[in-house]
């Protein structure tokens, strides 16, 4: 035991160790450059709380998905280049035949993202949850070969236990089923008896990104797979904003209503690249074949179905940095007479914001819809904060009354469409594993703009003049929340 003695030194050793820590990191900081507001929110973590903020940066502060996915990644990327070659020899759609914000936004993407732009694709848009678990249902049933499900959050009961059911029908006549469910998101239904009869049955659950003490030391425990693709024997394929979740039963204590989302069923070549996608995650979580996607059965050559033409954009760690948050600037400095998006989580940085911004003082009409009730308060706070900046600019801001809108949309013009799991927050745009399908056909955004419409029906547009007569105090504590935006 130290004497009384000993104890200015062991301060004043406390104290060198502490400022040498928060120097370090903090050069740390400087020289990974980040986006500015993401480095000085970090900076300032460190700098102000002393040891604390050292450990909350060393757990959260980095993009650290643990040397054994990157291996994994790197091993099976030439095979996935490979079969995008494949792709693109068979079903290239002609970019000269779209208009010029279109093929800026193609020509991006594919040197971001390597997916190249599709044709032969028939979309059906499926508003409606109950509608998604009954096509989805009669798709699993209707299955031969390979049934691959990935979603962040499976929650069992309600309707999620009849598409339980449609797995256990499929693996008893034989057909490959494997689930991804993420480890956080999908916590409860990965220790549950309806997971563990789904394994009896002889399908295959993996959970992904699995969190334990030992892993925070090698990967940050916080990145998550958001994800959510159904892929039907290599054919039919599903991505969009919906969980495996009955959304008459999930979450219904937060007090925000019934979630509300979309899902796109889509046919053709496209269904190859969700399946892809589907795989890549597979083999990067088990070591299963490193990237021998045929061998593994649900990927193979898919006929054309339709005429219209889409692109898919998966993004997250080990993917190209910043691609999905660029892909975002792109399609709205695109936009020349119409923008109109919906998000629950709208936390932007700020070139997502002065984007917004800008294309509104240019003439274009943008219309923003988020539920007036979302389930983080946080970001519900830091979201707030940003709707002045958005009324000064003109932009029209509706919030959706119906329960949470969770569906995840950009149409530009009307006739481009972003749809899938990305959120305008930094968590989707910096650290989340999340997929998006790009949809050029005037046809299916017209559809989406009408389902964005009828979201708006259900909204009350925010007046500027009451929105800034709020009392200081609420000011206060939302502008606070703002400072904690590239954090959250």
């Amino acid at each position: 035991m130290p004497s009384l003695t000993d104890i200015p030194g062991i301060a004043t050793t406390l104290l060198v160790l502490d400022w040498l820590i928060r120097i370090g990191l903090g050069l740390r900081v400087v020289m990974r450059r980040r986006p500015v507001g993401v480095s000085l929110s970090w900076l300032g973590v460190i700098l102000l709380l002393p040891f604390v903020g050292a450990v909350v940066y060393l757990m959260l502060g980095e993009n650290r998905i643990g040397r054994v996915r990157l291996v994994r990644f790197e091993h099976i990327r030439p095979a996935i280049h490979a079969h995008l070659q494949r792709l693109a020899d068979h079903a290239a759609a002609d970019r000269a035949a779209l208009a010029p914000p279109q093929r800026a936004l193609v020509n991006h993407s594919f040197n971001r993202y390597g997916f190249p732009l599709l044709g032969g694709n028939q979309l059906e848009l499926l508003d409606h949850t109950g509608a998604v678990f009954d096509r989805l249902i009669e798709d699993i049933d209707s299955a031969e070969h390979s049934i691959h499900l990935q979603f962040y959050i499976w929650w069992p009961g309600g309707r999620v236990e009849s598409v339980i059911d449609a797995l256990e029908r499929a693996a008893e006549r034989g057909v490959t089923c494997r689930v991804l469910a993420d480890a956080v998101g999908s916590k409860t239904f990965l220790r549950s008896p309806a997971c563990a009869r789904l394994r009896g049955f002889g399908v295959e659950v993996i959970a992904t990104l699995p969190v334990s003490l030992w892993r925070m030391v090698f990967r940050r425990q916080d990145l998550r797979n958001h994800r959510k693709i159904a892929v039907i024997d290599g054919e039919v394929g599903y991505t969009g904003s919906m969980n495996m979740a009955d959304p008459t039963l999930f979450k219904q204590g937060a007090g925000v209503g019934r979630w509300r989302d979309a899902m796109v069923r889509v046919t053709g070549p496209a269904a190859e690249t969700l399946g892809l996608v589907f795989l890549s995650d597979f083999d990067i979580e088990t070591d299963a074949t490193f990237g021998d996607f045929e061998e593994q059965g649900g990927l193979h050559r898919v006929a054309p179905t339709g005429d219209t033409v889409t692109q898919l954009l998966p993004s997250g760690p080990g993917f190209a940095r910043e691609a999905i948050r660029e892909t975002l600037l792109t399609a709205i400095f695109g936009a020349e007479q119409e923008l109109v998006l919906t998000t629950p989580y709208f936390v932007p940085d700020e070139p997502l914001l002065e984007a917004l911004i800008s294309a509104a003082k240019r003439g274009v009409a943008v219309t923003l819809i988020v539920p007036e009730r979302i389930d983080s308060v946080m970001a519900r706070l830091a979201s707030r904060s940003q709707y002045a900046d958005l009324l000064d600019a003109g932009i029209r801001v509706m919030l959706f009354r119906e329960g949470l809108l969770h569906t995840k949309t950009l149409v530009a013009d009307r006739r481009t469409v972003l749809i899938g799991t990305v959120n305008l927050d930094m968590r989707s745009l910096w650290l989340n594993f999340e997929v998006t399908l790009a949809v050029y056909d005037d046809a299916f955004a017209a559809q989406v703009h009408a389902m964005q419409a009828r979201y708006a029906q259900d909204a009350s547009e925010l007046d500027e003049s009451a929105w800034k007569a709020r009392p200081f105090h609420t000011r206060l504590i939302e502008n606070i929340a703002r400072l904690l935006g590239p954090l959250l």
